[in-house]
């Protein structure tokens, strides 16, 4: 944790310099009082300033930033984070040329990013976070093509009645799989099977 010691003719002065100096506002330090201001003989021989001390209060999400851009230069790429903050989810866009690298086949490599991510911010954090990473839309590209791969699996299985078994998919994806198709009037889903194997089932009603 990033700690300051300044001074100041009283502890205001001394804390609003500290403040200053480090660029944060009050509420993301801790303060101490050092020393007091006292004024000496005749106010003048002796005369102390008052000493405080701040400490820098980590941020989850700031930690978890900097884990990720740390992760990325150890990758070879130069990339920039966008942040967004959406009903309590903590959206980071990555910015950058050659994601390819870091998206990974079928965003294998965001997801394991993204999984360290949230642990770092969350041994930075006393509230829980859920922080959630994409690349060059990456995300919204995958839930299309699930999307799709449901309603074309699903038109064959209502078909030929006979149910069929998805490859293994993240908990997040199997959710894309279930929610397109909860309401479709011949089909139903379910999972089986142990993580990291687990796949989505597409069975007639």
């Amino acid at each position: 944790m990033k700690k300051l010691q300044v001074s100041g003719k009283t502890v205001e002065d001394a804390v609003k310099a500290g403040l200053a100096e480090l660029g944060v506002s009050e509420d993301r330090v801790k303060i101490k009082v050092l020393e007091h201001p006292s004024k000496g003989l005749f106010g003048l021989i002796g005369a102390k300033e008052a000493k405080v001390e701040l400490e820098v209060i980590p941020d989850g999400v700031e930690e978890g930033m900097k884990f990720l851009l740390e992760v990325s230069a150890a990758m070879g790429l130069n990339v920039t984070l966008e942040r967004q903050d959406e009903d309590g989810i903590v959206k980071l866009d990555i910015k950058g040329s050659d994601l390819g690298l870091l998206i990974g086949r079928r965003g294998q490599t965001l997801d394991s990013l993204q999984y360290l991510v949230n642990i770092v911010a969350n041994r930075h954090s006393d509230r829980h976070l859920r922080i959630v990473l994409d690349a060059e839309q990456f995300r919204e590209r995958r839930r299309k093509t699930l999307e799709s791969l449901s309603d074309r699996i699903a038109g064959r299985v209502a078909k030929t009645r006979k149910e069929m078994v998805l490859e293994p998919m993240t908990s997040a994806e199997r959710k894309i799989i279930h929610s397109r198709l909860q309401n479709h009037p011949e089909v139903r889903t379910y999972s089986q099977g142990e993580e990291p194997y687990r796949r989505v089932v597409i069975a007639p009603k």
